[in-house]
């Protein structure tokens, strides 16, 4: 989700309909309603403020090896020139999820999620690596996923 210019309000009450949201993202406007002592008319609006925001979207998370995607990469990439270029870039490519820009060893990390090896290798070398700009880059293949979520940020 990229960052917006405006911001909403962060009180108590929309921490506490944002947690019920990352508990359960189809839960109604009703239920959040009951659980943070707002009218259900209330919620919508706080939550459509929200999103219009930038402060947070309600998506389908998946597992990606169900999906049929099996391999997953994080790719750390050294730039030569403008970095924010490389970023805009590499996050037009359709099999990268995740691009940010850093300070350290590398100038960005990128996430990538494809179907085999053989897709990763192809997006790595015809679409990452033969980018004017980029120096170079060193891939982080996943084993196994152990831990990863989504209710950070209300606490």
């Amino acid at each position: 989700m990229p960052p917006r210019d405006t911001k909403a309000p962060l009180d108590d009450t929309s921490k506490a309909i944002i947690e019920q949201l990352q508990v359960d993202g189809r839960r109604s406007y009703a239920e959040v309603g009951k659980a943070v002592g707002l009218s259900e008319a209330a919620v919508r609006q706080r939550v459509q403020r929200l999103m219009d925001s930038g402060v947070m979207q309600i998506v389908a998370v998946t597992d990606p090896l169900q999906m049929g995607f099996l391999r997953q990469a994080m790719i750390g990439v050294r730039v030569s020139g403008d970095t924010r270029t490389i970023a805009d870039q590499i996050a037009e490519i359709p099999d990268v999820i995740y691009v940010v820009l850093t300070a350290g060893s590398f100038d960005l990390l990128v996430e990538v999620v494809a179907e085999d090896d053989e897709k990763l290798l192809d997006v790595l070398n015809d679409r990452i690596r033969s980018l004017d700009g980029v120096a170079s880059t060193e891939t982080f293949v996943y084993l196994k996923l152990r831990k990863q979520l989504y209710d950070w940020g209300t606490r």
